[in-house]
């Protein structure tokens, strides 16, 4: 087993979400980094160049679409897969206006989300 490990960006406002999620990931043994808002995303995602990217709909300060389109138009970081996620009954749509690879509805348990990641990875 090498010491890379994987890692995973989560785009969210929701503090409860992201330590959860943080906590879950990490024991997995993900390297998990949070942000509650995306502002100068394709500074930050391209620090770190994470193998996944979680992302919420309603992520301050432009949201997650705008966020995920940003990301799309960047070489380098086009090809990091996105999943949107949303308690919005429109999620499908969101994700494919977002040109995100897929989605996770909120609420979700913990095998949607591992199911999630890995089918993206």
């Amino acid at each position: 087993m090498n010491n890379d490990k994987r890692k995973i960006i989560i785009f969210d406002d929701d503090e409860d979400i992201l330590s959860i999620c943080n906590y879950i990931l990490e024991e997995q043994g993900w390297e998990v980094h949070t942000f509650t808002d995306c502002n100068g995303i394709t500074d930050r995602v391209a620090a770190i160049m994470p193998d996944v990217i979680l992302m919420d709909n309603w992520i301050p300060d432009s949201g997650g679409i705008i966020a995920t389109q940003t990301l799309k138009k960047v070489n380098d970081l086009k090809n990091i897969p996105v999943i949107y996620f949303s308690a919005n009954s429109d999620i499908q749509l969101l994700a494919d206006h977002a040109g995100a690879e897929t989605y996770l509805a909120k609420p979700f348990d913990l095998q949607e989300l591992e199911r999630v990641i890995n089918t993206v990875i």
